[in-house]
Formats: structure tokens, sequence, C-alpha cells
């Protein structure tokens, strides 16, 4: 059965590099595949769109080495622009977006650099994929437009939105799309299963996104397959007919990122039941290779994704695209927690420093479940204890920092400190002091000390569940109210506890804790504590 897309005209593996020198050499822009009456052939121009209305004008020029893919190769365009690829009836032509240029984007922000040539349309399906595109247009030509990006800039990067209905896509224009427009990022990334399911809450739930003000990329999750399809070849045409591309690549600024598709979607077979499973396929591969051979060695790599990284069939061919790269990193969801895994060679991962994942914590926090505030919106706390929000993430060249951002609290609400606010003098030993940091790693540094002039020493970091997440699971089994329960607590990969120092007098107390993360933002909190 096939999967992401195999074509005929990819048969012959060994073609498309003879065929990519011998045109290069002719200086023609073509560099895929020829293999006759096996294929067809797209070609067009990309221009600058000087004047931004999606036509090309006479005086408008065509634009020199941009790349424009079928998904799998990647060709450069010449002098004037001119490009040459192979279509098949199931092919999406796009261009790679370069730095300094935009893309058109829809009133939603979706952007639109892309043309899908499907001349019968998406097979019939229970939620609608793509309408017949007809016969393939004699030039398919892509405009740009000039747009200045800094070497320093911010992306919002939000997990799971994960909206059931229309109620749903309410909380998220409520507790979501006001907190990331008031960060000001230059775009926003949604890490897949953009809805849950129900394929027809997509639209309603873009169109409130799209509020922020500025171009979201949206990758593609498991709850936004085609659960009705008949392979994985066919399991993307809903989210395509809204987004275009299951997955492509872009430049911003001076960072490379690419979105992939890697949910591999099973129908029922026998008396084997419908599933997913975590993979690229050949073809996104093959597409992947060549467009990392067309990005400068030194250039970060930010690769985008639903499930993660080292839970991908092939995250070893992976690997081995990126491990000889000094700068890379890479983002997934789907777990509804928030955790940071470095990959090293017990993973497979053989690079000189280990490749940072981050498993990115979701807008719908557990699936928009836990009792509603006074506003009626879910607190939707995730197992890990981690509170429902998105990572604010600034590249600046080759470096990066992550901070997370909880919906509808300070910038500052980074940790949650778990300690009593009274304590009897006998239990001053044996009293806890726990600290959630939402976006902690084995790499962060969690200390304390009481009083201004004590010493500081550090928390131990340790595998269990967040005790307040427990006590708020408890507490909301008792609220009479139709909300989604809590999950059961998972244990938490960034929570470290320490207990009180013996020998604490009765009194007040001022207990502080001084957190630094591994980018050396450093975060403080006070307390005040009474012994009694």
């Amino acid at each position: 059965m096939p999967t992401k897309r195999t074509r005929a005209f990819h048969q012959r593996p060994w073609l498309p590099g003879v065929l990519a020198a011998l045109f290069a050499a002719a200086g023609s822009p073509w560099i895929g595949p020829v293999l006759a009456g096996e294929t067809a052939m797209a070609s067009g121009t990309v221009y600058l769109d000087a004047d931004a209305d999606g036509q090309r004008d006479p005086e408008e020029a065509g634009l020199p080495g941009v790349r424009v893919s079928n998904q799998r190769d990647i060709v450069v365009t010449d002098a004037e622009g001119r490009w040459r690829l192979p279509v098949d009836d199931d092919t999406t032509l796009f261009v790679i977006k370069p730095r300094g240029y935009r893309t058109p984007v829809d009133a939603n922000g979706i952007p639109r650099g892309y043309y899908q040539h499907k001349p019968a349309g998406s097979p019939k399906s229970k939620f609608p994929g793509v309408a017949p595109t007809g016969a393939l247009p004699a030039s398919v030509d892509f405009p740009l437009g000039r747009s200045p990006e800094p070497d320093c800039f911010t992306v919002a990067v939000l997990g799971d939105t994960q909206t059931r209905d229309a109620r749903e896509v309410g909380y998220t224009a409520a507790a979501v799309v006001p907190d990331v427009a008031g960060a000001g990022p230059a775009f926003g990334v949604v890490l897949g299963d953009v809805v849950f399911d129900n394929l027809s809450v997509t639209e309603p739930l873009v169109e409130v996104m799209g509020h922020a003000g500025f171009p979201w990329y949206y990758v593609i999750g498991n709850h936004d397959e085609n659960y009705d399809a008949d392979g994985d070849a066919h399991a993307d045409e809903s989210f395509e007919r809204v987004f275009g591309l299951s997955y492509s690549s872009f430049d911003y600024g001076p960072v490379h990122f690419i979105a992939l598709d890697d949910i591999m979607w099973h129908p029922k077979a026998g008396e084997t039941n419908a599933h997913y499973t975590s993979g690229l396929g050949d073809e996104q591969l093959a597409f992947v290779r060549n467009d990392l051979a067309l990005v400068p060695e030194e250039q970060l790599v930010v690769l985008l994704m639903h499930i993660p990284i080292d839970e991908m069939a092939e995250r070893q061919e992976l690997f081995r695209l990126l491990e000889g790269r000094p700068h890379t990193l890479s983002f997934s969801a789907h777990t509804h927690s928030m955790e940071h895994r470095f990959l090293g060679e017990a993973d497979g991962w053989h690079g000189k420093a280990p490749h940072h994942h981050v498993v990115n914590g979701t807008a719908c926090g557990c699936w928009w479940g836990g009792a509603p505030d006074d506003a009626g919106i879910p607190h939707a706390t995730m197992a890990d204890g981690t509170p429902n929000g998105y990572s604010l993430v600034t590249f600046d060249g080759a470096d990066y920092s992550i901070e997370y951002r909880v919906f509808r609290r300070s910038p500052d609400y980074q940790f949650r400190l778990m300690v009593p606010d009274e304590v009897a003098r006998a239990d001053v030993g044996s009293t806890p002091i726990r600290v959630n940091v939402f976006a902690g790693s084995e790499r962060t540094q969690v200390e304390m000390r009481i009083g201004t002039t004590g010493p500081w020493t550090a928390l131990e970091r340790v595998s269990k569940p967040d005790p307040s997440y427990v006590a708020l699971r408890e507490r909301d089994k008792s609220i009479e109210a139709p909300y989604h329960r809590l999950p059961r607590p998972d244990n938490c990969t960034h929570l470290w506890e320490s207990w009180l120092p013996t020998g604490l007098p009765v009194g007040d107390h001022s207990l502080y804790i001084r957190v630094t993360d591994m980018f050396g933002q450093v975060r403080n909190e006070r307390q005040t504590l009474r012994v009694r």
C-alpha cells in the first residue's frame, strides 16, 4: 500500500544524480528526474511581487536562486526565476521561502506559497479533501515579496491546540490567542493535533488563530488524519485542503525550518485495527535529504513535528542527515507534558554534542480538562503539573533560548513552589520543599536559602508526580461541573526537592528560590515561612 505518496517516477534512484549534473552543466534549473511516458512536467517562475497583488506584472522580474520542490525533488531557479519539476496526479508544488522574502498569507495567516495539482481531487471521505484542480496550468508562478528578517527574532511554538468543538474553539480564542499575540512573535507554529478527530472544527479554529495577526505554520498530528482513508497516502487530504502542505521547509532570518509529517496511518486490515505509527516514509525522507543538501552546514536547522523524534521509525536515517551539523534543534508535542530530551550515543545520535529535542507543552493542556474558573475556562493542567501554555523561542544567529509562557499568567510565572506557609517546630527537618520548573531540564539548577545571608544550597531533581497536581485532581473530583476530568498523574521530569533545614527557630523566615536554566536565564521567588 502506498505511503507518503510513493510515485512511479522515483523508481530509478540512480537517474536524478546523473541528470542533475547534465542539466547543471547546461545552466538549466532542472535537477529532478525525467522518465519519458511516466510523468508530466510542471514549470513556472518565482518572481518579485513588488505590488503584492499576487499577479505578475510585465516589470516584475523573476528571482534567481530560489528553491522550489514537489515534496521530494528540489530545483533552484535560473537567472530568470524559472523552474521545472515532475508531477503526477497528486502533487503539491511549493516555494521554499528564502530569507528576506515573504510568501502570500491568507486572512488566517496561513502561508500560501504552494500549488496543489490533483486533477480529480481527493478520494471521497467523511471530511472533505481537496477539490478537483483540473489540468496543470501552462505556468505555475510563485510570488514573493521583500520582507526584512533580522538575525534575532522570536517564534511562538504551541503544542496541540486539539479542539473538539465550538466551545473549545472559544477557549482558544479567550485563553490562547491574546497571550500569544501579545508576545509579538515573527510567526507561530502549532505542532500537530490541531483538532481532536472532528476535522470540521479545523477552519473555525484557524480563523480564531488568525486573529493573532502573524503567520502560522501548522504541523499535522495523528488527530488531524482522515481515519476512513484507505492508507497513509490519502490520510492527509482534509489537512491539505486547509493548509496545503503536510510537510515543507522554509527559511526565516538565519534559521532553516523543516516541518515534518511523522504520522503513518494504517487502516484496518483483517483482525488488525486501524492505527497510527510514527514515521516519514521514503519520499519524505528523500525530501529532507535533498533539502539539507542545499542548506549551509553552519546554518541552524530546526525540525518541527508532532510525535517526538526519538519515537520515529526513521530516526536513525534522520540522525545521519543531521548529526554532522553543529547546530540542530527539534520540537514535538503529542505527550501533553513538557520535557527536554538530550539525545546522545544511547539513542543512536553520534554528533559531537547531544541533540536537543523539546517535547513542548500543549495549548489545550490536558485536552481542555479540569474545573472551569470564573471565566468558564478549564485550568487544563497537564498530568506532569505543567500549566497549559507555549514556548517563546528566541533565535539569534545559530543560538537560541526558550522560555515557557503560561496562558493568562505573568511571563515571570516559570515555576511552582510547594512549601507550607506554616510549620510546627518539631516538623521542620521533615518538611519537603518542592519546585516544579515548567521548562526545566537536567541542565537546570534549582537552589534555596533561608534569609538574605545564608548559603545557597542545591535541590535534587527527582522523578515523581507533582504533589500539587495530585491535590488539584482530588479537588476537582469534588466539583460538580460539566468538564473533562483530569488524567492520572505522570512522573514529572522537571521536579526538584529538598527539605527545610533543621534548627530553624520559631518565628518568620524568608525562603528564597533561585532557578537558573540552560540558557542562563535566572528566576527568583521569595516566600515567607512561619515556624511555630
